[in-house]
């Protein structure tokens, strides 16, 4: 029997910072400038229109009165240091010997507009970690500018509309099919761009049919933009076919592998025949994701299409490392400079800590916890697995459903994810609009997490479930062990209530204790 501790998150009544201090309290002591330099630089460098005429309203406190400030508010925060089997966006563990690189001088210090003959160690790092890459996909060229996964689909997209007009052919090439299952990023992307998005829906097994490929796709396809596995863990076995039949159709393939943990080192996606691909840094190569960032969506493709791609593109010329701009079918930026290049830096440091062999066995491990997980959760009366009649093993994660919990007492997946916090464990995620299962919850396992960790998370939704039964109320009113309950979400509906800025707070809340936090 797995034993949960008893939990109660720390509760601090801390105030807004810019509520605390006093005059006169300082963090920082700047001394007044030397007379020589004072008479150099003097006072009109900035223009007398733009100059303040009053102090600016900041908060008056010591250092430590700002860093317990800060610890205390990190206390309340539940979030990444627990379990969390956070389904379809892997957490991995962030070593702390990559985060300090990135603070090193050689690289928090530099600027992406410097010339590149002062920027050798950091572009050596991309172009190896582009050529890592391209041994994991089979892909000619990848850059590292997409701001995450959506940023990623859309350079796809972008990409595809440029190789298209190219051609003269944008105007005939206007679809872009797709799944249902598929990412949202892959349809949003694609009709961000304008094209128009045939969605497939899924048959018994799990993906959609041949037929219903080949009757989607024609001399009008762009594109097919597709994620495989998808979050239900099934893993299409017709893959290869289905880009056959597409590339008869003369469309471009694109393979999102945001869910790459469960088949890394194991299939190429150039090997499939795809043009394209994107993987998650912020996910499969154990860059950290806290707060939904930052990320990096890493593209690449074929050289068919490398010279449609964002610049700059980070290239090999002897034995230096340049920056080409001059790309004249470029499809144009998708983010500022080359992108997040600490989040690459962290990224090539997981991946050269790990090795061939550490990549493929962390797959391996990734699938047997997540069908150890499955096992487990079927155990347990009330949840359902998606797609009940797919019979062979799921990948790296699995859609289940707390469907019969929620018809049988009320309590529904937002309730569990709410009660988990109790209990010390991050609420879990559900799934991406629209639910295709009724009440979902995506659990994903990956390497990280011990059969220990695993069994814990377990004992957690297994005792929420009993108390589902004996006391609903319980978990619909949850959480009660954190330094706040439900929140209302009333205030964010209502402009004249919440506020971004200190400044719109006082204007707001002058008055009217209704409103006092809402910030």
């Amino acid at each position: 029997m797995t034993r949960l501790p008893e939990f109660h998150a720390a509760k601090w009544d801390e105030p807004l910072v810019m509520e605390m201090g006093r005059p006169g309290g300082r963090g920082q002591l700047f001394p007044a400038p030397e007379p020589e330099v004072a008479e150099a630089v003097g006072t009109g460098l900035i223009p007398a229109a733009m100059a303040r005429k009053d102090r600016p309203e900041l908060p008056e406190i010591t250092e430590f009165e700002a860093q317990r400030h800060y610890l205390h508010l990190s206390q309340m925060t539940l979030g990444m240091m627990g379990i969390s089997l956070f389904g379809t966006c892997t957490m991995k563990y962030n070593s702390k010997t990559a985060e300090y690189a990135t603070l090193r001088p050689e690289l928090a210090e530099v600027h992406p507009y410097q010339h590149p003959d002062t920027l050798q160690g950091v572009l050596e790092i991309i172009h190896d970690f582009d050529v890592i890459l391209r041994s994991l996909s089979g892909m000619d060229q990848f850059i590292f500018q997409a701001g995450g996964g959506a940023d990623a689909a859309y350079t796809m997209a972008t990409v595809a509309r440029a190789y298209w007009a190219d051609r003269g052919l944008l105007g005939q090439r206007t679809e872009m099919v797709t799944s249902v299952q598929a990412h949202p990023c892959n349809p949003a992307t694609a009709a961000a761009a304008g094209f128009t998005v045939v969605n497939l829906p899924l048959e018994d097994n799990g993906y959609p049919s041949l037929d219903a490929l080949k009757a989607a796709v024609s001399d009008k396809t762009a594109l097919i933009m597709i994620n495989n596995p998808d979050d239900m863990g099934i893993y299409n076995p017709e893959i290869k076919e289905w880009v056959r039949i597409a590339k008869e159709a003369g469309a471009l393939c694109f393979y999102d592998h945001a869910n790459f943990n469960g088949v890394m080192g194991k299939l190429c996606a150039r090997e499939l025949g795809f043009d394209a691909c994107m993987f998650m840094l912020h996910k499969t190569f154990g860059a950290p994701k806290g707060g939904g960032g930052p990320a990096v969506g890493a593209f690449g493709c074929s050289d068919e299409l490398a010279p449609y791609l964002p610049c700059p593109v980070v290239v090999k010329n002897g034995d230096r490392y340049e920056l080409d701009d001059d790309r004249p079918k470029s499809a144009g930026k998708v983010r500022e400079y080359w992108g997040n290049v600490p989040q690459v830096v962290k990224a090539y440091a997981w991946a050269r800590a790990m090795g061939a062999e550490g990549i493929e066995l962390a797959s391996d491990i990734s699938v047997v916890a997540n069908n150890y997980m499955d096992k487990k959760l079927a155990e347990i009366p009330g949840l359902a697995i998606s797609n009940p009649d797919v019979t062979q093993r799921r990948m790296e994660m699995t859609r289940w459903s707390l469907g019969p919990l929620t018809e049988e007492t009320g309590v529904g997946t937002a309730d569990f994810a709410n009660r988990m916090a109790d209990y010390g464990i991050d609420p879990w995620w559900m799934s991406h609009e629209p639910w295709i299962v009724p009440e979902p919850f995506t659990p994903e396992a990956g390497e990280l997490w011990s059969k220990e960790d695993i069994d814990h998370w377990i004992a957690v939704v297994a005792q929420i479930a009993q108390e589902a039964r004996e006391n609903p109320e319980l978990v619909k009113t949850a959480p009660h062990n954190q330094p706040v309950a439900q929140l209302k979400g009333d205030a964010f509906e209502d402009p004249e209530k919440w506020a971004m800025t200190w400044r719109a707070y006082k204007r707001k809340v002058a008055g009217d204790t209704a409103t006092q936090g809402v910030a």
